[in-house]
């Protein structure tokens, strides 16, 4: 008897725990739970955490995350509005609102992942479509590279690297996108937190032609400034060519001064030492009769003279005396310039 009973309180046992087991369920606080009853959806959604109560075996209990969730979907090759195809990669952050909908409507992650790629993915390619290329990948309509800030007006007029206008901008667009797909996702009991470009390339199939354009254009550029730079060159040099022949022309000048100046000193001095007396005067007179033989009596010279020009007055014979200069017999005193050796006898020196 004793074995019978121990055998029934163990079924027994065994029994309220399967019934146990089959009608209590605890939720975390990260979960959320739908309880269905042959596969249809009863009674409210339970997000409290804790120990909770469903009838046995014919209901089920179906968990839903309650934290935010991510979507990552795969390129997708599209035109822009000025025919530019590109391959856009984005991503978005959403979460569960509403997951009684949700279970009615997509049951699982995977489906819901699925549905977000095609709504997400259409509404990028619409937005994408209406702009052009430079809006989706410049973030604000402000900004201008160092180059183009710079030197703004020569850029302008050459059409060269210079950007086409910014009307919207990157966030504009991923704003765009993300208010068109909100209302659609949350039918499905979803709420789209986030959207972002997570990467934009050129197709494969246009990269070339798009990288050789742009060596093309930088290697314009780069000819255009170069070409500027040299100018500037030319400028400088030409400025530097001028500075110094005019710094040339008032150092001649100023020597050329000097040296009048000094000239007329020296001229003055030796006028006043020269004219002191009749004798210094036929000094200074044979003298400059020397130095004009000098430069004019030279190996290839071929002078004829009348014997009474005073060009030969200190050329005649040294045998016979000097007439008296003019300014020697005016003043009644005998010519010194007698007792002066002549030219023969300088040479025999």
């Amino acid at each position: 008897m004793k074995s019978a009973l121990s055998l029934i309180i163990l079924i027994l046992g065994f029994a309220l725990y399967i019934l146990g087991s089959a009608s209590l369920y605890s939720v975390s606080e990260t979960e959320q739970v739908i309880i269905t009853q042959f596969g249809k959806p009863v009674g409210e959604t339970v997000s409290d955490a804790g120990l909770h109560v469903k009838m046995p075996f014919i209901q089920k209990v179906n968990r839903f995350e309650k934290r935010i969730l991510e979507w990552d979907g795969p390129p997708a090759d599209m035109p822009t509005k000025d025919k530019v195809y590109i391959a856009v990669d984005n991503f978005a952050r959403w979460r569960i609102s509403d997951p009684r909908v949700f279970f009615e409507n997509l049951r699982d992650i995977r489906t819901a992942e699925s549905r977000l790629t095609d709504i997400l993915g259409s509404e990028t390619r619409n937005v994408i479509a209406k702009h052009d290329f430079i809006e989706a990948i410049r973030t604000t309509k402000d900004r201008k590279v160092a180059r183009e800030a710079a030197s703004g007006a020569s850029i302008a007029d050459s059409r060269i690297g210079v950007l086409p206008p910014i009307l919207k901008g990157r966030a504009v667009l991923e704003k765009e996108i993300f208010t068109s797909a909100a209302p659609k996702v949350k039918g499905f009991g979803i709420e789209l937190m986030d959207l972002r470009f997570k990467r934009i390339n050129y197709n494969q199939s246009v990269s070339q032609t798009i990288f050789q354009r742009m060596v093309s254009e930088r290697t314009q550029i780069a000819a255009r400034f170069k070409s500027e730079g040299a100018g500037e060159a030319a400028k400088i040099l030409g400025q530097r060519e001028r500075d110094l022949k005019l710094i040339e022309s008032e150092a001649y000048r100023k020597v050329q001064e000097i040296e009048g100046e000094a000239d007329a000193k020296a001229t003055e001095i030796y006028a006043k030492a020269y004219d002191s007396s009749p004798e210094s005067r036929e000094l200074f007179e044979f003298i400059k009769t020397m130095e004009a033989y000098k430069k004019i009596l030279t190996a290839d010279t071929s002078l004829i003279l009348s014997t009474d020009s005073e060009l030969l007055r200190y050329l005649k014979s040294p045998d016979k005396k000097l007439p008296p200069s003019p300014a020697a017999a005016a003043g009644g005193d005998a010519d010194p310039l007698n007792r002066l050796p002549t030219l023969m006898d300088l040479n025999r020196q």
